[in-house]
């Protein structure tokens, strides 16, 4: 099975987000909570590469139920 690839530009932004994050000045979406937790880090740098057109698999998707 293939690895997923990544490319430079989400790798620079996780890499600028884990930097805020350790420095304590990370915030999380509407809220604006200090993010702690290092897995959401991650995910906040991998929405912005997303969101700046880089390469990046798309997001899990949510199942719902059907009746």
């Amino acid at each position: 099975m293939a690895r997923k690839k990544y490319g430079k530009k989400a790798s620079e932004k996780v890499e600028r987000a884990m930097h805020e994050m350790k420095r304590g000045e990370l915030r999380s979406g509407r809220s604006g909570r200090k993010v702690k937790s290092r897995k959401q880090a991650i995910a906040i740098g991998l929405s912005e590469a997303r969101k700046a057109g880089g390469k990046v698999p798309p997001a899990k998707r949510k199942r719902t139920r059907s009746k």
